[in-house]
C-alpha cells in the first residue's frame, strides 16, 4: 500500500460529490420534456439554469487545485473528473436545447429511454462519489456504468433504425438524431467518469 500524505480538508470530496448530485437534478429536469403538460421552454430554461450551476462547481474545483498544495489524489485526475462530470451536463442541456429549439412535438419512446438510462447512471454516480474518499467498494459502480453505456448505445443504433425506416420526412430525421446524439454522448460521458474514478483506485490502491 502506497503511503501517501492525505490532507484533513474534505472540499475536493464535496465538492465532486455536488457536482454528481447536480447532474441528478438536472436529468429529472430533463425528464420533464416528457410530459405533454410541461412548457417545454420552461424546462431548457431549468435544464440551463443548473448547466450554470454545475459550471460554478467546476470552477470552484479548479480554482480550489491552483490554491491547494497538498492534494487528496493526483490533480491531474481531480481535473480530468471535474471535466468530465461537467461534460455529462452539458450534453444534457444541449439535448434539451435543441428539442426546443427545432419545435419537436411527439419524441420517440428511444429517447425517453435514453433519459432513463441517464437517470439510473446519474443515481448511482452520485451514490458512488462519496466512496471516493476511502475509494472502497466502487468497481461494482464502474461496473454498472459500463452496461448502462452499452444499454445506450443498443437504444442509440434501435432509434437510428427507426428513424432511417420511412416513418419520418428527412429534416425530422435529423433533428430527431441530433438530440439523440447529444443523449448518447451524456451516456458516453457517463462512462468517462466511471473511467476516471476507476483510474483513480487503480492509482491510488
Amino acid at each position: 500500500m502506497r503511503l501517501r500524505l492525505t490532507p484533513q480538508d474534505t472540499t475536493f470530496f464535496d465538492m465532486l460529490t455536488a457536482s454528481a448530485d447536480n447532474i441528478v437534478l438536472g436529468v429529472q429536469a430533463l425528464a420533464k420534456i416528457f410530459d405533454p403538460t410541461a412548457d417545454r421552454k420552461a424546462v431548457a430554461d431549468e435544464v440551463r439554469k443548473i448547466e450554470h450551476e454545475e459550471d460554478e462547481v467546476t470552477h470552484g474545483i479548479l480554482r480550489k487545485l491552483n490554491s491547494t498544495f497538498i492534494t487528496p489524489f493526483d490533480r491531474d485526475d481531480i481535473y480530468r473528473l471535474a471535466g468530465r462530470l461537467d461534460d455529462v451536463m452539458d450534453f444534457m442541456e444541449a439535448a434539451v436545447d435543441l428539442v426546443v429549439l427545432y419545435k419537436l412535438e411527439e419524441l420517440p419512446a428511444e429517447i425517453a429511454e435514453q433519459v432513463d438510462v441517464l437517470q439510473r447512471a446519474a443515481l448511482i454516480t452520485a451514490e458512488a462519489m462519496p466512496r471516493l474518499r476511502t475509494r472502497k467498494d466502487l468497481d461494482v459502480y464502474w461496473i454498472e456504468v459500463n452496461r448502462l453505456e452499452n444499454e445506450a448505445d443498443r437504444l442509440y443504433r434501435r432509434l437510428l433504425a427507426k428513424l432511417f425506416d420511412g416513418g419520418y420526412d428527412a429534416l425530422t430525421v435529423l433533428k430527431l438524431k441530433e438530440v439523440a446524439e447529444q443523449l448518447e454522448g451524456a451516456a458516453d460521458a457517463f462512462e468517462n467518469v466511471a473511467n476516471a474514478i476507476e483510474t483513480i483506485v487503480v492509482k491510488e490502491s
